[in-house]
């Protein structure tokens, strides 16, 4: 049902929350009827604990918290992070894939009004935190006027508007977005050292997060009130040797580190040797400083909070690998495209889009059409309408509903490691947005130039680099290659023309099935194929041929051909000859107990289709 928020009337203090208000009042209402005397009354309370009319007043005439944003094991989402774009302008290695990810049509993602509207509704449902996340925030044009009307909300009850970034572009635009409401900002920094910045984020700025960090610590001084808190995704070999250079950059500045165990995304190469468990992390920091001690943690916090004596900052870390905290999880998440996603290693989505723009043919609503529809008027007026007894606007009610239906969907936790690491997911990058198959690669925004259009993988300096695709028109593709083994004996001949098998098993069946997973893998074994191409279909023949078929080989031999095809902007050559070639050595390997001395050779492209070359035929 729709309510009015708990602390927006005026007797409760605005620093009781609504969550733990609403927790305090079911307790007391559940000790009562378990055991009514057992309950106090006010009277019976020492003087100190009696609570004061306002206040009793205030509890009387409270409102239960609202059952659409309330899930069946009674936790309560009064935190809601939205996605406003998904463009980055940094390539992390944890975050987004090498080879880029995908961009939705500007025409499927949530316009400012609709960003703006769905907040309204989740701040008139008890949001009391807003989040803005990406990809990078701060790269969306109109992201200060778009917090402005955001924060405009904090008179309907939000007192929490934060920002997830990476600090690049950050210090330029602080002092407007403080002024828009600005509470809080998650800064992403996983290396305090320039040379490794470059590399893990296969760009440069460090220089510009750290004054990005600088400027958030001197508005503090001034009294800004920004809770500075700095993220630290930790890898195994990667920047595990800095851990205590991030402890100590607490030392002398009020800033809280929080180091996060590598989590697994599609297109972030995860492993588990990578992963760095908090425990280990406890071990090096305590090594150095025994006197770390734990710091209370809040209901609802994500990461496990200490504190070095002496240092003004804090250490923190967040668990999501080695001991989850969805028991108190308390977030909800809208994706760049209008998805409502109630777990962060969920894969289950809804579209609150799609409602939304219902009253309008389907299509982006703006400025005008927001106007038109009316959409600020009927949020802001649709608790107050539920409580006076009238009927809620039928588009907001249908847009609860299906919000409270994926709510009371979410599991009670999200699935362990040894699930999670093999589980489908999103690029980190897009966890709030999901590609669609018309969308085109998102590429570095400064690209080389060949210098030889008949060597595309050459820059003008002769350093090689993945060849730019964007601009190619999708087309089906296909390509055909072929390669042979050679028998050193007539053994391997006589074996398998009799229909035998080797002690490993059916020679053609398993030769088959490795080349069509050595035609999907091309792009892990060579390093310029462009990865995630959308293999369509994979066709492998393993043939015995003869001495007489194959004179090249007077003990007969083993011919492979296969035929790869797909649908999209580049072609599919390599694929196939990496498909003969596994196949191949697959032959090679079931055989190589009978005959040694056998020979993979031949390996050639027979003919390709589609592209821009057309139809090409081996010999034509």
């Amino acid at each position: 049902m729709l309510c009015k928020r708990v602390w927006s009337c005026p007797r409760i203090p605005r620093s009781w929350g609504t969550a733990s208000l609403s927790t305090r009042l079911q307790s007391t209402q559940a000790d009562a009827r378990l055991n009514p005397q057992a309950v106090a009354s006010p009277t019976e309370l020492p003087p100190a604990q009696r609570p004061t009319a306002s206040r009793l007043s205030a509890l009387q005439s409270a409102k239960p918290f609202s059952a659409f944003l309330t899930d069946t094991f009674n936790r309560q989402h009064d935190y809601l992070r939205i996605s406003v774009t998904e463009r980055c302008n940094l390539r992390c290695l944890y975050c987004m894939p090498e080879e880029g990810i995908e961009l939705s049509p500007s025409a499927r993602l949530l316009t400012s009004p609709e960003i703006v509207y769905l907040s309204s509704l989740f701040v008139s449902q008890g949001v009391t935190k807003i989040r803005l996340t990406g990809g990078e925030p701060t790269v969306r044009k109109d992201i200060v006027p778009l917090m402005q009307q955001i924060g405009d909300l904090r008179r309907h009850g939000l007192r929490e508007l934060c920002l997830t970034t990476n600090g690049i572009s950050l210090h330029r635009k602080l002092d407007s977005m403080v002024e828009a409401g600005l509470t809080g900002v998650n800064l992403s920094l996983d290396t305090l050292d320039p040379f490794q910045f470059q590399i893990m984020t296969r760009r440069k700025g460090f220089e510009a997060v750290m004054k990005s960090i600088d400027r958030i610590l001197e508005m503090n001084k001034a009294g800004a009130g920004i809770k500075l808190k700095v993220n630290c995704v930790m890898m195994r070999g990667v920047n595990d040797r800095e851990i205590l250079p991030f402890v100590e950059l607490g030392r002398e500045k009020p800033i809280e580190v929080r180091f996060i165990e590598y989590m697994p995304f599609d297109g972030n190469k995860w492993n588990r040797g990578k992963m760095f468990p908090y425990q280990e992390m406890l071990a090096v920091i305590r090594e150095k400083y025994p006197t770390l001690e734990k710091v209370t943690d809040h209901k609802n916090d994500t990461s496990k909070t200490y504190r070095v004596p002496g240092f003004q900052g804090r250490v923190g870390f967040i668990t999501s690998m080695t001991h989850n905290f969805c028991g108190t999880c308390n977030r909800l998440r809208i994706t760049s495209d209008g998805n409502l996603k109630v777990c962060l290693f969920g894969n289950s989505e809804v579209s609150l889009r799609d409602i939304v723009r219902k009253e309008n043919d389907g299509q982006p609503i703006d400025a005008s059409a927001m106007e038109h529809l009316q959409l600020m008027e009927t949020v802001h007026t649709a608790a107050r309408i539920h409580d006076e007894g009238g009927l809620v606007n039928e588009r907001e009610q249908e847009i609860l509903d299906l919000i409270g239906m994926a709510v009371k969907r979410k599991k009670a936790k999200h699935a362990g490691m040894g699930q999670l690491e093999n589980m489908k997911n999103r690029p980190m990058i897009l966890i709030d947005s999901e590609p669609a198959p018309e969308t085109r690669p998102q590429q570095p925004t400064s690209l080389p130039t060949n210098s030889d259009p008949d060597l595309p993988h050459l820059t003008p300096s002769k350093t090689v680099h993945m060849t730019q695709i964007t601009s190619k028109p999708e087309t089906q593709r296909q390509a055909t290659a072929a390669c042979h083994v050679s028998f050193s004996n007539p053994r391997p001949w006589g074996l398998l023309r009799h229909g035998q098998h080797t002690h490993k098993g059916d020679v053609f069946s398993v030769a088959r099935i490795a080349g069509i997973m050595a035609a999907k893998r091309t792009p892990d074994l060579i390093p310029l194929c462009h990865p995630g191409i959308g293999i369509t279909g994979v066709e492998i023949s393993v043939e015995l041929a003869s001495p007489d078929e194959q004179r090249s080989s007077k003990h007969g031999a083993m011919q492979i051909v296969a035929t790869v095809s797909c649908s999209g902007r580049t072609g599919v050559e390599m694929e196939a000859m990496t498909a003969v070639t596994g196949a191949a050595l697959t032959v090679y390997d079931m055989l190589k107990a009978v005959d040694k001395g056998m020979e993979i050779g031949g390996v050639r492209l027979l003919e390709k289709k589609g592209g821009k070359s057309g139809h090409w035929v081996r010999g034509s």
